[in-house]
């Protein structure tokens, strides 16, 4: 007799699971979707607390197919997503971390809603247990999007329904020599080549459970490890996107998110030889990819701690980290009619730290909250005088002749 072929594949990488594992498996149990209609692929990354055994007991029990496999731990998390990604036979994927939970009814309306707009990724709602979780991408289903026109490259963790004949066609597999930020470039990697992305925002589809022991794999890993990733996220977007404003968009998120955090309160904290290496790791990534057009996409202090370190100047970013972490309000300077605002962040206008008035300006998003400011500046005057000049003219075609 033929078996079907499940409409998802559910792998779940687990190590050193207990007790949250029980919950896990009873969200997955207790999915809409039929059973039969399911796979599960859990491996069990070499755990000494119980977690394979529970498995076991899970699989004898399930409704759905369950496939266990254990192995010799391998110290992070690509490696067993990649062994069950080899043993997945679905249609769809879904990355299931043993730590968190499904919503109800969430693989069901995930693969509903990729058959519907026939999209190859597909994101469900998350929300935080005992932490925070992305929010700024979650503000309406959409039914077809990509990574430039929505906020999804801020969500880059692992946990959502991709179509396993798009990971398939170009042969995507975690990086086993990545420590943290594996999920990020293989779930960037599928965004960029999928055919649409769609966006499940009103239904919770995927809980972000936060451990009691702290034991959560992104808090742990050394500062080396956040620029292998940074680095790692970086090469990939200029080996997909041609140089450009498109490019420049995807760059926020690795400066953003991985790069700038090196350079924040904890650098205060860094010992001398650390801050050096720090700047050493950063120099051929701010070399190759920082552009005006990144810089322009950030808010002032941002921006001025970035550009502080690709112009390797450690003597002047640590007075704007001590004043970033203090949390006080530069004041703002309203030149050319309220139409420019400067943030007088520490070095503005010091003609010894000789740091462009440029990095200081704030975009309009930055600027609309400083009373007296005028949105539009010089390029709102430049259209009016074009729209008055074409106005002119179009009279003096029109009029008719004496």
């Amino acid at each position: 007799m033929t078996v079907a072929q499940p409409d998802v594949s559910v792998i779940i990488g687990a190590y050193e699971a207990m007790p949250y594992l029980i919950e896990c498996l009873a969200s997955v149990e207790a999915q809409t979707l039929d059973p039969e209609r399911i796979e599960v692929i859990a491996v069990d990354d070499g755990s000494t607390d119980g977690t394979g055994e529970y498995l076991e007991e899970f699989a004898e029990r399930a409704p759905m197919h369950v496939l266990v496999i254990r192995q010799e731990n391998s110290g992070g998390p690509s490696g067993p997503r990649n062994v069950g990604l080899g043993k997945a036979t679905g249609r769809y994927v879904f990355f299931l971390d043993a730590d968190d939970r499904l919503g109800p009814e969430a693989l069901e309306r995930m693969v509903d809603m990729a058959d519907r707009a026939g999209t190859d990724v597909v994101l469900g709602k998350v929300e935080g247990v005992n932490r925070s979780a992305p929010k700024s991408m979650w503000g309406k289903t959409v039914e077809r999007a990509d990574v430039y026109s929505s906020n999804i490259k801020f969500t880059l963790s692992a946990q959502k329904l991709f179509r396993r004949a798009l990971l398939e066609r170009h042969g995507m597999r975690f990086d086993e020599s990545l420590f943290t930020g594996e999920d990020a470039l293989f779930t960037m990697e599928a965004y960029l080549r999928a055919d649409g992305v769609s966006v499940v925002a009103d239904h919770t589809c995927y809980y972000l459970v936060g451990r009691d022991d702290g034991k959560h794999v992104t808090k742990s890993g050394s500062y080396t490890l956040r620029f292998d990733s940074a680095r790692a996220l970086m090469n990939l977007i200029a080996e997909l996107v041609p140089a450009g404003g498109r490019r420049d968009q995807l760059m926020v998120r690795p400066f953003l998110v991985t790069l700038l955090p090196q350079f924040g309160p904890k650098y205060l904290t860094d010992s001398e030889e650390i801050r050096r290496h720090k700047f050493e790791l950063a120099k051929p990534l701010m070399d190759a990819y920082w552009t005006e057009g990144v810089a322009q996409r950030l808010k002032v202090h941002e921006r001025l701690r970035l550009h502080l370190v690709a112009e390797q100047r450690p003597d002047l970013l640590l007075d704007v980290v001590k004043f970033v972490k203090a949390k006080k309000q530069a004041a703002a300077l309203l030149e050319r009619k309220g139409r420019r605002v400067y943030l007088a962040y520490p070095h503005f206008r010091d003609r010894a730290a000789g740091i462009p008035d440029s990095v200081y300006l704030a975009e309009p998003r930055e600027a609309r909250v400083f009373p007296g400011y005028r949105e539009g500046g010089v390029d709102t005057f430049v259209r009016r005088a074009v729209r008055k000049a074409r106005r002119v003219l179009t009279s003096r075609e029109v009029r008719p002749a004496a």
